[in-house]
């Protein structure tokens, strides 16, 4: 007797129950994981909520001051939010000028509406 056969005549395999839900591209998920990584951490949240804020772009010189972090820090950091397509820069002279992208928008508007559920 087959472990897989069912009194219907067909078959089905016997760990149905076990077969996880849906495929997870991993592309996907590595994007996914990028973009919640550069979030996860306190001087580069705070960026980019201050970069979200900001009307037209903010200077790094500008940011330095208000995170309270080395220059250094706050480059790596800022490097990190771009790879990860969390921000757009723009040269302008010496100086370099940041600006959220449409998908930190939705984002930190998902997690303010998520924190008003919670409050």
């Amino acid at each position: 007797m087959m472990d897989d056969a069912v009194t219907d005549g067909t078959t089905e395999e016997t760990d149905i129950c076990c077969t996880p839900p849906g495929h997870v591209d991993s592309d996907a998920m590595a994007t996914d994981l990028q973009v919640l990584t550069a979030m996860g951490n306190d001087t580069r949240y705070e960026l980019l909520r201050r970069i979200s804020n900001a009307n037209d772009g903010v200077c790094v010189c500008d940011l330095e001051a208000t995170v309270g972090v080395s220059q250094s820090a706050v480059s790596q950091a800022l490097s990190r939010l771009y790879t990860a397509g969390l921000v757009t820069r723009r040269k302008d002279g010496s100086w370099r000028y940041y600006e959220p992208t449409e998908t930190t928008a939705a984002l930190l508007e998902t997690l303010d509406n998520l924190r008003g559920s919670y409050e």
